[in-house]
């Protein structure tokens, strides 16, 4: 009985640590997305977007629509969406995706977690060209839909490819098709497991087991930032 109640207490343990870091980040995403195209998730894709993904992360609706309300009051933070791009190890290229209300906190936490990765900032727009910046969809395959003809329906909404993997789709389309896309998917009566936007890298790179992990501890300091959102990397 001791060992199983330390495993349970260690498994909740490691839910709420992730849940304290994941909520913050679907808040402050939910903010923005308030903030930029209002409170109706209907008329908002984005917003629309940002409460399914707290779905996904099992956030209480509660506290979305707590979120939602306070992004709309004076008192809100005013967060500004900002992507910083740096070198890793091993010549990683990485774009760091966040939001912010003190830009200077911001990147000083980041050049801190660059420098103990064994990598550097540079200057604003070095990678742009190197990545291209889709919408992703992620849905679970229906049961009564016949993927083909799925796939015919989203074309004429930005659809460009369509995975499979594990009974998962994931649609990509262009980053200024997201509105038209989600929406489409919503209205085949389909519910999205997760919808965003990615930068997605034109020409990746493959990189040993070791090297990787080099890597990933980088990602793990920037990922572990508040005001992280998202990262992004050119390893296949």
């Amino acid at each position: 009985m001791g060992r199983a109640f330390e495993y349970r207490r260690a498994s909740k343990e490691k839910r709420w640590d992730k849940m304290s870091k994941v909520f913050p980040k679907i808040i402050k995403a939910i903010t923005v997305s308030v903030r930029e195209g209002g409170a109706d998730p209907e008329l908002n894709p984005r917003l629309r977007a940002a409460i399914a993904n707290a779905k996904a992360e099992n956030m209480p609706k509660d506290n979305v629509d707590a979120a939602i309300k306070r992004a709309t009051s004076k008192d809100a933070g005013e967060f500004a969406e900002i992507a910083y791009e740096g070198k890793g190890p091993h010549g990683v290229l990485i774009f760091v995706e966040c939001a912010t209300d003190n830009t200077n906190r911001t990147i000083a936490n980041l050049k801190t977690c660059f420098n103990k990765g064994g990598g550097q900032i540079v200057q604003t727009g070095s990678l742009e060209f190197l990545f291209s910046r889709k919408t992703v969809v992620e849905f679970d395959v229906p049961a009564d839909r016949e993927m083909d003809e799925i796939e015919l329906e989203l074309i004429d909404h930005g659809l460009e490819e369509l995975e499979i993997n594990d009974g998962v789709a994931y649609a990509y389309g262009d980053y200024s098709d997201f509105g038209s896309l989600t929406k489409a998917i919503a209205g085949m009566g389909i519910e999205s497991r997760k919808a965003t936007l990615k930068r997605i890298a034109n020409s990746p790179i493959e990189l040993s087991e070791e090297q990787i992990a080099d890597v990933e501890k980088l990602i793990d300091r920037l990922e572990d930032d508040d005001d992280v959102q998202a990262v992004y990397t050119n390893i296949s």
